[in-house]
């Protein structure tokens, strides 16, 4: 059985982009590790709760991950605004790049992982601290010799047909949509679509396991209160597919097993520890 390790931004982010990949990884026998960057929390550690660590703890179980590590830095906020850093921490979005690689390498080397799963170069929807997990995830696995890194994304037609459901369904979207079409990846570059719609109840109880932002006022907050309310059928429909590009493919085709390499005939990427 190998490792997987999933680098995160944020609390939450490890249901919405990669939750079904990790149940069926854990299913199959492999270890799960979520690493995440940030708590989630604008301010200071020391002035903070721990209620976002602990949703993200309560959603890691339901999908049988079984470790939890925080980087320690805070969140970077989205918006034109960066604001300073909180007296006892960096934001994320400004540390240093290779210091953040060193601790996560550190996780990479005593995990023995076989997979990193990290954020395409766009940082999916562009947010900073996702652009920084790309470098950081990218630099890291450079320096641990992990060299099977998967870069979760959407399609852009993907991104573009749920654009339009939420506006069908007028469910607030407060996001720029126009921009959203030149982020995320385009389809040709998808070289790993991995089909989760058996484990949709753990991804959805996932997903509802962080409590305070699917009642909070965050920009997704709309979306993840009518996702966590639809029945498991229809919630698997809709985000029972999960999307990676491999970068240092060549000649890809797309396959369905994260430990499998997308070039005809590359052995997948099996490590024991």
């Amino acid at each position: 059985m190998a490792t997987v390790v999933a680098f995160h931004a944020h609390p939450d982010d490890e249901v919405l982009m990669t939750g079904g990949t990790l149940a069926r990884a854990s299913s199959e026998g492999h270890r799960v590790v979520i690493v995440v960057a940030t708590d989630g929390v604008m301010g200071a550690a020391s002035e903070s709760d721990s209620t976002r660590m602990d949703e993200l703890r309560a959603s890691a179980r339901i999908l049988g991950v079984g470790r939890v590590v925080h980087l320690g830095y805070a969140d970077s906020g989205h918006g034109p605004v960066l604001y300073p850093d909180p007296p006892d921490r960096t934001r994320f979005a400004r540390a240093d790049t290779e210091e953040a690689a060193a601790r996560l390498a550190a996780v990479l080397r005593e995990e023995n992982a076989a997979v990193l799963l990290s954020y395409d170069a766009n940082g999916g929807y562009g947010h900073r601290d996702h652009v920084k997990v790309h470098e950081v995830g990218k630099r890291a696995a450079g320096l641990a010799g992990v060299s099977h890194v998967l870069e979760a994304t959407l399609p852009r037609d993907v991104a573009d047909r749920f654009v339009r459901l939420t506006r069908l369904l007028r469910i607030p979207f407060r996001f720029d949509a126009e921009a959203l079409r030149a982020l995320y990846s385009p389809g040709a570059a998808i070289t790993h679509r991995v089909d989760v719609r058996r484990f949709a109840r753990q991804k959805q109880a996932a997903l509802a396991a962080h409590r305070s932002e699917v009642t909070g006022r965050g920009r997704l907050a709309p979306v993840m209160r009518v996702l966590v309310r639809l029945p498991v059928p229809l919630f698997g429909l809709l985000l029972g597919r999960e999307w990676y590009v491999d970068a240092a493919a060549s000649n890809p085709r797309v396959v369905s097993d994260i430990f499998a390499g997308p070039v005809a005939g590359e052995t997948p990427a099996r490590r024991v520890p």
